[in-house]
């Protein structure tokens, strides 16, 4: 049959992240629960990048390898939907394609857009419960778009990791980093080819405090260059991190 591409969605709110863990339901877990009730076999399943809990994707890829198959690839994607749905996941596969075997998920990827939304009022929102950082002190959208340009291109971002990430280097390139504002909605978009575990989350909370005031873009500069995580902002919210796209 070959090799198995799968565009996939998923609410976050209530896994464990995609990597399989032994405290709690995983992406990576149900879906290949999902595939060995299918094609009656165990079948491995590999991720463009692992999600941490409560992130989000609109569109997630992943791929796995199979020897032969009673069902046509595009409804492969239909099979899996009516499994997921039975076992209450929030969970969706909004495509199955063949792709060549030289395709990897992973090593294959070209760009990731990461998309972060934060609602900016003074109150929250229960129809945005566990979809945004609910933020209720006023941010200055254009003091933190002037202070992300630090942060664009190869840098050292070791202050804008966690200390539990096992990348064997903190050296990572940033395309750029978008951030509009729509009313209350606050929407940051960060264009990358890979990431450092919480990078992103950082990255926000750094800027976060650039918006109210607290920081400026020396003071980014000079965190990037301390290499140092404890002079970098919080850790924003898992809920506000949607993998948006990922690019082959």
């Amino acid at each position: 049959m070959g090799r198995i591409k799968l565009t996939i969605e998923y609410d976050g709110s209530e896994y464990v992240g995609w990597q399989k863990q032994q405290n709690g339901r995983s992406i990576q877990e149900e879906i290949e629960i999902c595939l060995e009730k299918l094609f009656n076999s165990k079948i491995k399943i590999y991720v463009s990048g692992r999600t941490d809990a409560g992130v989000h994707a609109f569109g997630q890829i992943a791929h796995f390898d199979l020897k032969k198959s009673h069902i046509e690839t595009k409804k492969i994607s239909n099979a899996l939907n009516y499994l997921l749905k039975k076992s209450k996941n929030k969970i969706i596969i909004l495509k199955s394609e063949k792709v060549s075997g030289i395709f990897h998920s992973r090593f294959s990827v070209k760009k990731k857009i990461y998309l972060y939304k934060i609602l900016n009022r003074s109150t929250p929102s229960f129809i945005l419960e566990n979809r945004v950082w609910h933020f209720p002190r006023s941010l200055n959208t254009g003091k933190m778009q002037e202070a992300s340009h630090v942060l664009i291109g190869k840098k050292d971002f070791n202050a804008f990791r966690s200390i539990n990430c096992q990348a064997k280097t903190s050296i990572r390139s940033l395309e750029a980093i978008k951030i509009k504002k729509n009313k209350d909605n606050i929407e940051i978009r960060v264009f990358g080819k890979s990431f450092l575990h919480n990078q992103v989350r950082i990255m926000i909370g750094t800027l976060v405090n650039v918006g109210i005031g607290k920081w400026d873009d020396k003071k980014v500069f000079e965190i990037l260059k301390s290499k140092d995580r404890t002079k970098a902002g919080p850790t924003a919210p898992s809920c506000g991190l949607y993998l948006e796209k990922v690019t082959y």
